[in-house]
């Protein structure tokens, strides 16, 4: 089968699944996986063979990909903030609107400050890192209650040469606070998505992502808000700031709780599809 040939299987094959510009994609980062070429690369080669490893790399990832697997669980990797991040089954895979959220942190300190970071459900490690490789001069931390996402975000740190100092905690364990200096700066991607709302999801995140990362309970959708919140109360230095993603439906509802619990200058702000996405918000005085 030739580079060429084996691409266009791909994409016809993976098009009931996807559409049309999202196959052709997933097809390229399947083939570059495969192959070890660029586009570019693969057009200059395109009548090439595919060596018998290659082949069988090629039908294991399409079996995969046509059992709704995530591409970049097949590859490994994915993109956050041009950073190349190891991804697994055990961490969600970083979405290109907590590349928003990190940005709106950046903006708001521009002189890149030596400041105390903290990033609670830190997954593959993607904010703490991108945060790191803009501010060298900051102390980064982050925790997850998940060893495996540690672990992850750890070896990302270390290829990445971004320092991080990476606790294993469950930021709902009542004793949390108890591990963790003063912040300048809290950020946190928590889990939001109610449970109901896990049959209308695609199957490549239902079936293939971490659920203790994504789903809380129906009757307690705020639960991480609400204990992110008064865990900043605690450990946020003066004027110390606090960023969250959010789940588009309850924007009002985690703007009120912040100003239940007395933060300050709290801003609502959408993504770049127009949804209720982040908050942030001055900690109380």
């Amino acid at each position: 089968m030739t580079i060429q040939s084996a691409f266009a299987e791909l994409v016809a094959a993976i098009r009931p699944i996807y559409d049309a510009r999202e196959a052709a994609n997933i097809a390229h980062m399947v083939m570059e996986h495969i192959t070890g070429l660029g586009k570019l690369d693969r057009i200059v080669h395109k009548d090439g063979d595919l060596t018998q490893q290659q082949a069988e790399q090629y039908e294991a990832a399409k079996a995969a990909l046509l059992e709704h697997r995530p591409v970049q669980h097949i590859t490994g990797k994915s993109w956050f903030y041009g950073l190349e991040l190891q991804v697994s089954e055990q961490v969600l895979i970083p979405r290109p609107e907590t590349e928003e959220l990190v940005e709106w942190v950046l903006l708001e300190y521009p002189s890149k400050p030596a400041l105390r970071l903290l990033d609670i459900g830190t997954g593959s490690g993607s904010i703490p890192i991108a945060l790191k490789k803009q501010w060298p001069s900051a102390d980064v931390w982050a925790m997850d209650v998940s060893t495996s996402a540690i672990a992850i975000a750890t070896r990302n740190a270390s290829q990445q040469h971004a320092p991080i100092r990476f606790i294993q905690q469950d930021v709902l364990a009542p004793d949390a606070a108890n591990v963790l200096p003063t912040f300048n700066v809290i950020v946190s991607n928590p889990p939001y998505i109610p449970l109901r709302e896990k049959t209308g999801m695609q199957r490549q995140v239902e079936a293939y992502e971490p659920g203790i990362a994504l789903f809380v309970p129906d009757d307690d959708p705020l639960l991480f808000y609400r204990t992110i919140a008064r865990l900043a109360v605690q450990k946020l230095e003066p004027n110390g700031r606090l960023y969250v993603e959010i789940h588009e439906s309850y924007g009002p509802q985690v703007v009120k709780l912040l100003q239940d619990l007395h933060f300050r200058q709290i801003e609502l702000r959408k993504d770049m599809f127009g949804k209720d996405r982040m908050v942030r918000a001055v900690g109380p005085q």
